[in-house]
């Protein structure tokens, strides 16, 4: 994606304002529910557990001033280095190359060695946005002042604007600051379309969005979904997906006593999926071992990362 290319070929926009802004951040300071809160629908899953999104995911928000292309990117990773990490990062890298605006997300009174490993990496004269998130967790409201202050020394934020994302707290009041931000041009998507991400992606992301939820901290580390068969006949989905495990010993984890616990993960996840597409949805789901996947460039490949 080229933004500059985009707004330049489109002539006049009448003041319209079109770009693309990456949500970037530390594993777990709400990225993902902040997507979803400005999008007003849930595309980006989201868990209390590390490394919950792994790919890129677009959404879309179109108003009457501007086009916002939103893309939330995975949690930069300082720790278990192999391939599955090194593709996140380079993920991360990727898309801040290669937009118009950048909302760097950091905790409402915390900003550790993690945060500042992302703030390293920032592009130098890139547009960012500080966004602190979870205000309403802050006990000590008289120290979000002279936290704005300290992180006004770290880098030259276009705009600081604190905020909650699970409640809403100031999001409108974020988009009205930033707006003026992106550049003018046409917007590049219908009015009515949220996310550039196809329904088996989606599919895909709820079901691991399950897992995270339901196995909790027995979740295994290496763990993938992959949608072996979508097909579409008028209103109903039939979609046919394998857990991916790293050992053989995680397989029982996941599938639980009698199968229950497959059962519900499969359960919880079709509801969510039928609400999405609405329509009816029938989901299959098993799960396979494949050893060492995290760690091997051709199986995170073949399992759409990238």
């Amino acid at each position: 994606m080229n933004p500059d290319n985009i707004s330049q070929s489109e002539g006049s926009s009448n003041g319209f304002r079109t770009g693309f802004v990456a949500i970037v951040g530390r594993p777990n300071v709400g990225k993902s529910t902040l997507l979803n809160r400005l999008i007003g629908q849930k595309i980006s899953i989201v868990s209390r557990k590390a490394q919950t999104t792994r790919h890129r995911v677009t959404g879309i928000l179109t108003n009457d001033d501007a086009q916002f292309v939103f893309v939330d990117t995975p949690g930069f990773q300082t720790k278990h280095r192999n391939a599955l990490n090194r593709s996140m990062n380079r993920t991360v890298s990727q898309v801040l190359g290669d937009v118009d605006l950048v909302f760097f997300v950091i905790e409402a009174g915390r900003f550790g060695e993690d945060d500042r490993k992302v703030v390293d990496v920032l592009p130098q004269g890139a547009k960012v946005v500080l966004v602190i998130n979870k205000v309403d967790r802050l006990v000590d409201k008289s120290a979000l002042l002279p936290f704005i202050a300290r992180m006004n020394e770290v880098f030259p934020f276009a705009e600081i604007v604190p905020l909650s994302a699970e409640r809403g707290t100031n999001v409108d009041e974020l988009l009205k600051a930033v707006t003026p931000l992106l550049p003018e041009g046409q917007p590049m998507y219908g009015a009515d379309e949220v996310t550039d991400r196809s329904e088996r992606f989606l599919a895909a992301e709820f079901l691991r969005e399950k897992l995270f939820r339901l196995l909790g901290d027995e979740l295994p580390y290496g763990i993938a979904v992959e949608i072996e068969k979508f097909e579409t006949e008028g209103n109903l989905r039939r979609i046919f997906a394998a857990v991916v495990v790293d050992r053989a010993s995680h397989k029982g984890i996941v599938i639980g006593k009698g199968g229950e616990q497959l059962k519900r993960i499969a359960s919880e996840a079709r509801v969510e999926l039928e609400q999405l597409f609405d329509g009816k949805v029938f989901l299959e789901v098993w799960v396979k071992v494949k050893s060492g996947w995290a760690d091997d460039e051709r199986a995170l490949k073949s399992l759409g990362y990238e």
